[in-house]
């Protein structure tokens, strides 16, 4: 009897930390959407209801063409919905919001221009989901680069610290935090999704925390969808998105170039390319 008894209360102590453990990932937050409930298919395969429409929102009044991205435009937010309407009747499932500032007045080292209600991606946000509902999802890049005066990911101890060694003079610990409080902004204003791409140590746990206390950690999912590399590469979208930074590079918390050769080719095999 003893035995049992025991058994039995280790396995509901057991079952309690699993559940504790389970509470902590936020599961139901990926399939909130029917789109993102396609992406956990079995299948290896490749439709346009797995793919995303990159969308620059800027805080402009007319559209500008980027010169290094021939046929993309930076969009004002107000005008998002008429240019979305004909893409959604197309097909399109998905998009990705990119807050574009064309005030470079505005922009400050803790990249707080991203935390106003008038924000690009706020306003594409909420125009967005009010005009196609659930028939389109909306998810919102979650970096500072765009919106911080250097142009860096993070936010600097100094300007004369990052610029003298190199950019170690990031603050990591605020710069996740800073990060966090921008997630949940996003999600606020309707976002299906928010995906991180600054590269920021720790800045996930920080983004959940900020999503649960808005009470949306289950229904606004974490998609990193981008592993940012310190590559030339990136010269065009840095345009588009008014993001380069003003003094040295992002060799110090970027990916070295190489491992984006490994991870294509793994995505590549993924599908059967080769």
């Amino acid at each position: 009897e003893m035995c049992i008894r025991d058994r039995y209360q280790r396995r509901v102590r057991d079952t309690r930390n699993q559940t504790r453990a389970m509470s902590a990932f936020d599961l139901h937050s990926g399939y909130q959407h029917a789109t993102s409930r396609a992406w956990h298919a079995s299948d290896a395969s490749l439709g346009r209801e797995h793919l995303m429409l990159p969308l620059f929102v800027s805080n402009g009044t007319e559209r500008e063409p980027v010169s290094s991205l021939p046929g993309v435009e930076r969009v004002p937010a107000a005008d998002i919905v008429d240019y979305a309407r004909p893409l959604v009747a197309r097909g399109v499932q998905a998009v990705l919001l990119f807050g574009v500032m064309t005030d470079e007045a505005v922009k400050t080292n803790d990249g707080a221009c991203a935390l106003a209600n008038d924000t690009p991606v706020v306003i594409a946000a909420r125009l967005l989901k009010e005009a196609f509902g659930k028939e389109l999802l909306v998810a919102a890049d979650v970096c500072l680069c765009g919106f911080t005066s250097h142009g860096h990911c993070g936010i600097m101890r100094s300007i004369e610290e990052g610029s003298e060694n190199d950019g170690h003079g990031l603050d990591v610990e605020a710069s996740a935090a800073q990060l966090g409080r921008v997630a949940a902004h996003y999600a606020k204003a309707g976002c299906d999704i928010v995906a991180p791409s600054d590269m920021m140590d720790g800045r996930i746990a920080a983004i959940k925390r900020e999503l649960r206390a808005a009470g949306l950690g289950s229904r606004v999912g974490v998609m990193a969808y981008s592993a940012k590399f310190a590559s030339a590469l990136y010269g065009p979208f840095r345009d588009a998105a008014h993001s380069a930074p003003s003094f040295g590079d992002r060799r110090w918390f970027a990916f070295c170039v190489v491992v984006f050769v490994v991870v294509l080719c793994v995505c590549l095999l993924s599908f059967r390319v080769f």
